[in-house]
Formats: structure tokens, sequence, C-alpha cells
């Protein structure tokens, strides 16, 4: 069977988790045999749309980010860029001719709706939060019947809608998505990267740290946040049943300055290691580093690259046990879960592990056998983005 022609839109600026997903999925898709044209202001995947649009990607984006606008400001941009966007994706789509059009749902963003309907070819919307809600509830909205009105519009229009989980899937359908063409398509990893090279650059991470082999090393990964409570963990070191745990942070954010502060006051910054920000090529030698990994706090319709992250390597994560994350883990299976905001019971979910070595292991070997079974990866996300298109041409295709 050939291959497809993606046009691939997103509007994402920052290096950050998004970014993350665009490379990934991109990346997977061409390692699938699939051709994918990457439309956007800043290009993440390496392929411009157009000769010279990686510069000028570069230049706008550095722009955009150095402006200091008003949060209205912003959103008119935004609301502006709707039919810019659906021009340049037709303009990219003269020579490339795409089979559909995939896009990363973004506020106010009708981009790829107009192009798509003006090509006549398929929309494909990946949806990996209900951005309307997070900006109001953050105070942040100047627009928010605009907003309101071109989520409704591109959620109804979508010939497919992926949702990252099936709370947001919910969620979708009850905000204009139609429950027939609304697919749950959760974040992945790429298991062969988490092999004895990244072990290894785990091991050198762990004496660099000065932390013993018989110690317990527990991993956060991520932008630090206060609603995160990495305090909480902070303070289990001083208990003394989990006196071999070290805590490991791997990542930046607002939170950083006041975690290390904590574990001043707490007499453990000894036992408190926060290597910052790495490349994206470190990061399976840092989660081979940890012997567990810690998610303390999740939104209710997340699905965490880092726990994909943590499966990928054999870690046993500690999470919040709340219905996005046991649509993939199961407690004491592949993972070990606590009530949510719960002091007490994140320490004792902890403590199972640092005291039951042989416990952790096993949950971790599980976690990776449940990943590589269920393929939970990024190629087995691009298998299922291409068979929900196949599915709709030949659904299409059929005499109504």
């Amino acid at each position: 069977m050939t291959g497809c022609r993606i046009l691939y839109h997103h509007r994402i600026r920052a290096d950050d988790g998004q970014a993350v997903h665009v490379r990934e999925l991109i990346g997977a898709l061409r390692e699938e045999g699939h051709d994918v044209l990457e439309c956007a202001l800043v290009q993440k995947a390496g392929v411009a749309a157009s000769p010279g649009a990686d510069a000028h990607a570069r230049r706008n984006g550095s722009l955009w980010n150095r402006l200091r606008l008003p949060r209205g400001a912003i959103e008119l941009l935004e609301i502006a860029y709707g039919p810019q966007g659906a021009r340049r994706l037709r303009l990219a789509a003269a020579d490339f001719r795409p089979d559909f059009v995939y896009e990363r749902h973004a506020l106010h963003c009708d981009a790829g709706l107009r192009a798509a309907r003006s090509l006549g070819v398929p929309l494909l919307l990946e949806v990996n939060s209900p951005l309307v809600d997070e900006m109001q509830a953050l105070g942040a909205l100047r627009f928010p019947r605009r907003a309101r009105r071109t989520e409704h519009a591109v959620l109804a229009g979508a010939d497919i809608v992926f949702a990252v989980t099936g709370v947001l899937r919910d969620l979708c359908v009850g905000l204009g998505a139609r429950a027939a063409r609304t697919v749950v398509v959760p974040n992945g990893a790429v298991p062969e990267r988490y092999d004895d090279a990244a072990r290894a650059a785990g091991r050198a991470l762990r004496s660099r740290l000065s932390i013993a082999a018989d110690d317990f090393v527990l991993g956060f990964v991520g932008f630090m946040r206060p609603w995160h409570r990495l305090d909480l963990a902070v303070e289990m070191l001083l208990r003394p049943e989990l006196r071999a745990l070290h805590l490991v942070l791997v990542g930046e954010g607002p939170a950083r300055a006041d975690v290390a502060a904590a574990a001043v006051r707490a007499g453990v910054s000894s036992r408190v290691h926060a290597i910052g920000a790495v490349d994206a090529g470190e990061l399976p030698g840092c989660v081979c580093a940890f012997d567990a990994a810690l998610i303390p706090a999740i939104n209710r319709y997340a699905s965490p690259l880092k726990l994909f992250d943590s499966l990928a390597a054999g870690v046993p994560t500690i999470c919040p046990r709340q219905a996005n994350l046991e649509e993939l883990v199961i407690d004491d299976r592949n993972a070990v879960l606590f009530a949510p905001g719960d002091a007490d019971a994140l320490r004792a979910a902890t403590a199972r592990l640092v005291l039951d070595r042989a416990a952790a292991r096993r949950i971790g070997a599980q976690g990776r056998a449940d990943l590589l079974t269920n393929d939970w990866t990024w190629r087995g996300n691009a298998r299922r983005v291409i068979a929900a298109y196949r599915r709709l041409v030949a659904d299409m295709a059929v005499p109504r």
C-alpha cells in the first residue's frame, strides 16, 4: 500500500513538550513510509513548507517570542492567523498535493479547517487539551465567545479528531466533535532509545551526583510548577525509612528555586539534585538513572510524555490515581498509584518501592512489557493515524 502525503500544520513556537510531540510524530510518520510536509511559523521537524521558510519562520518565531504584548493583542494576532495560516497551507499544497491536512489544535485557530475545505481533502485534528476551558480557568481569555465559536466549528468540522486520552475524548465530543470520528491516540515513546548506552549514561549520572548504588533515586522530568507540589517529595526525605532516597529533578521552571530552598531548610540539600534542562538525546540516560519516576500531580485529561518515557525505560512510575492515567496504568502492575494531593499516600507509595526493590524492578519491567504489547510508541501512533484515515476514506466510498 502506497504511503500518504500529509500536510502537517501547527502554530507552536516554544521548544517544549509540544515540540517533542510534533517532531516525534512527524518522524514516525516518515519512518512508516509517508511523505510529511510541515507548515508552521516555526519549524520543529526540519523541513520547510517552501524555499526560505526555515529562516522566515525563525525570524517570525523569534520576533513573536520577544514581543511583550497584552493578552488581548496576542489573541487578535491568533485570530488574524486563521486566514493567513490557511493561505500558507494552500500555497504549500499547490505542489505537494496532500491526501489530508493534519493539524495540532490551537486557540482561535481555524487555518486547517479553512484550508482542508478549500483543497477538498480531509482535516485530521489532534487535540491535546481543552484550550478554551484552560484559558478561562486562568482568567487569561479576552475574547471567550469568539474562542468558543472557533473551537466548536473546528471540532465539529474536522473529519477525524484525535484526543490524547479518553477523558479528553469525552470533553471534545461535548464541545462539538462527532463521537464516531473521535479517536483516542495517547502520547508515546521510542523504546529503542532505552538501551545499554542509556543505562550506562544513567550509571554515569548517578556517579557524578555521588549517589551510591544502593541508594534509591526518585526522578522528576518536566517544567516545575508550584502545583506539582514537589515540596512534598522534599519532605519525604526526612522520613527515617526513606534515608536512602535521593530526588533528581530534570528540567527548569518557576518552582525549581522553591524546591531548592525547601531542601536547604529541611537540611536535605545533599540529596536533592536539580540538573536543569537537558537535550532530548540525554533524556534516556537521565530516566535510566532513576529507580522510580514521580508524577506528583497532573491535570485530569493529559497524557504525560514522562509516563511513556518511564514505561519505555522499565522504570516504575509513582503517579496519582485518576482516570486519565488509569487508562494506561494499574496499581502494582505497571505503576504505583496514590490518592491525588495526599502527602501521606505519596509517602507510602514511595516507601513501597524503596523498601521492596524487587517489587520496583518487577513493576518497571511490566511497564515496559505493557508499552511494547500495546504499541504505546510514536510509530504505533503513526499507524493509528493512518489507519483512522484509511477507515475514513473507506467510509466515504460506501454509497449512502
